[in-house]
């Protein structure tokens, strides 16, 4: 059975409490973990998690293909990059905070993008965004978020159709899996538990799922 054992995942953006949770969780399970963030003081807990850290801005393509380059092999990248604004019915749905809300969309865009190859060369490669059931039931008070998270799961989904394409194009076994997590409210170790999972079933069984927690 594959496992998350050995693997070696990018954990991208992951300063907040859900990434340092999946960080501890992945490595228990004894999975080499990359943790990134644009903040080295923020990145300071996840080094004395014993993870491994690197500053860098998961929204640039240019610095994840930088990391790409240098790992070499990935087998699951997960961007964690987030945040809430909302409130005060349509008319409150602000430009400033559709823009302070870019960044998830910015970093699921730029880590598929830089570490396509690299998850389609693994046995078992994991792409995972963080979505919100909101995308289901969108709300005047919260259209910034769900807009957002929306594009953000049609992102994910075409990752998923790429990795469907090109094995199929080679005449392959599909390997590599691209997931969405929905969940209502975050939960940090529900999670962790969530993509520690990930190597738990086969990529035939993954692709383009929707995992609700």
């Amino acid at each position: 059975m594959v496992t998350a054992e050995g693997r070696v995942v990018v954990l991208a953006g992951a300063t907040s409490d859900a990434g340092l949770a999946v960080a501890r969780a992945l490595t228990a399970a004894g999975a080499r973990v990359i943790a990134t963030g644009r903040s080295a003081e923020r990145l300071v807990p996840l080094a004395d998690a014993g993870v491994e850290v690197t500053a860098a801005d998961a929204t640039s393509l240019d610095s994840m293909a930088d990391l790409a380059a240098r790992l070499g092999r990935v087998d699951g990248v997960i961007p964690l990059v987030g945040g809430w604004r909302g409130g005060g019915g349509l008319a409150g749905q602000s430009d400033e905070d559709f823009a302070a809300l870019l960044p998830a969309l910015e970093a699921a865009r730029a880590t598929s993008r830089a570490f396509d190859s690299l998850l389609r060369d693994s046995d078992a490669g994991r792409f995972a965004i963080v979505s919100s059931t909101a995308v289901a039931r969108p709300l005047a008070g919260g259209a910034n978020y769900a807009a957002m998270k929306a594009a953000s799961e049609a992102w994910a989904r075409a990752v998923a159709h790429g990795f469907a394409k090109t094995a199929r194009d080679a005449g392959e076994p599909l390997s590599a899996a691209s997931v969405v997590f929905r969940a209502k409210a975050l939960d940090a170790e529900a999670l962790a538990a969530a993509v520690v999972a990930l190597w738990d079933a086969g990529a035939e069984e993954l692709n383009d799922r929707v995992i609700e927690f």
